[in-house]
């Protein structure tokens, strides 16, 4: 099943970070890699004042994990980068969301799929539709007919920074 999952960051060495993160994720059996987007720096959403902005990007897998192991895989690795759990949409080395895996709908508190707000974030939406041009959020629509109605002013393209697929 086809697997999307929205990576950032804005402490320490991001993009080495974010490069770190995909060689890890997949350093394991049961995800294979499909694409990765190009790298946004994007302006920090909510949380407090005063943060760095963020290095995002998207990576769209295949996989044969059920979503609750892809998630526990996902956390591992934001531990494994330093990820601290202090504030909500606080500034931190490493976030792994997932966005979406296979058609599974899910209203669980600790694992809400499709993520329930992808479909508003540009900083989600920008890099899928570069990494996946024929993505879907299910039950929400297109990822580009969903960006079309999306302000993108905070979200900026670094084409100096290019993500290599794993073990590149």
């Amino acid at each position: 099943m086809k697997a999307v999952l929205a990576l950032g960051g804005n402490l320490g060495r991001r993009f080495e970070t974010l490069q770190g993160a995909i060689d890890t994720l997949f350093d394991a059996p049961g995800l294979e890699f499909v694409s990765v987007s190009p790298v946004y720096e994007t302006d920090p959403v909510g949380g407090p004042g005063g943060q760095r902005p963020y290095l995002n990007a998207v990576v769209v897998a295949e996989t044969t994990l059920a979503p609750r192991t892809l998630l526990e895989r996902a956390q591992s690795v934001e531990n494994a980068f330093g990820r601290v759990r202090q504030e909500r949409w606080g500034p931190r080395t490493l976030d792994i969301d997932l966005i979406m895996v296979g058609e599974t709908v899910s209203d669980d508190p600790e694992l809400t799929l499709p993520h329930p707000l992808a479909h508003e974030r540009a900083f989600v939406l920008v890099p899928w539709a570069a990494a996946d041009p024929d993505g879907e959020v299910p039950g929400r629509g297109r990822v580009a007919d969903l960006l079309a109605g999306l302000d993108r002013r905070g979200v900026r393209l670094r084409g100096d920074l290019k993500l290599q697929r794993p073990d590149d």
